[in-house]
């Protein structure tokens, strides 16, 4: 537990430094209660003291970024930039969204003009289990895409459907809307938060084959060169 604290502390450390708050707010709470965690199995005061003071400069440190984070909030001036590297791994969806996705969460808007073909759709489907998985009040998904006019709509029109049944069943709306002229991708909670990613959903690389790493599990996926924006906004749903 110890050796997995100092782990996730090291990573909290490196997000702080390289501008990622909101991540390392995330790592810092975790660390935090791992170490709390290894306080108590401890038995040697003096051991017990250090750990103590340890422990106290970490909040202190997510204190601080959670002031700073908020008060940026409350000005509209928060911004976050995350480069993803080529053929970079863990960048699943859970990885990048997790922590802009509060207990709050209800309603999320999805604009992206490439939700058409079957990776790409499958992709979109993988988004909504995650917000299944990590928000369960989530009540409400629209989704703003386009249609390709030299391809068979209907793969696109069913596969929708499908989805549109399924997330009903888990007491979900989808909303979906076409437009023959969207361009940018862009993703708002109406926690406030807005990401924008520059290849939109569809950021990861086509596997090797169907029995290789990272056919699955998406944090092992190989992922294209791209960036990712993070803007807060008091004023989401009025977008």
């Amino acid at each position: 537990m110890e050796a997995s604290a100092v782990s996730v502390l090291k990573r909290a450390v490196e997000l702080d430094q390289s501008g990622r708050f909101q991540d390392s707010l995330v790592c810092y709470q975790e660390g935090i209660q791992l170490l709390i965690d290894v306080l108590k199995a401890l038995k040697d005061e003096s051991k017990r003291g250090h750990y103590r003071e340890k422990i106290k400069g970490y909040m202190d440190r997510a204190e601080q970024i959670k002031a700073h984070v908020n008060q940026m909030k409350e000005d509209g001036k928060y911004h976050e930039q995350i480069k993803i590297p080529e053929d970079a791994t863990g960048f699943s969806y859970e990885a990048l969204f997790k922590p802009y996705i509060s207990s709050a969460l209800s309603e999320v808007w999805v604009e992206d003009p490439y939700i058409r073909h079957t990776h790409q759709l499958y992709n979109f489907l993988r988004f909504c289990e995650m917000l299944l998985k990590l928000c369960s009040k989530v009540k409400r998904i629209h989704l703003l895409t386009s249609q390709d006019e030299q391809a068979d709509k209907t793969q696109q029109s069913s596969a929708l459907s499908e989805l549109r049944d399924s997330l009903s069943g888990q007491g979900v709306t989808l909303d979906v809307q076409y437009s023959s002229t969207i361009h940018d991708r862009e993703i708002r909670f109406d926690n406030g938060w807005i990401i924008k990613i520059g290849r939109g959903l569809d950021y990861f690389k086509k596997p090797q084959g169907r029995f290789s790493i990272g056919y699955c599990d998406y944090d092992l996926r190989r992922c294209q060169e791209t960036s990712v924006d993070i803007f807060h906004t008091k004023h989401t749903k009025t977008l």
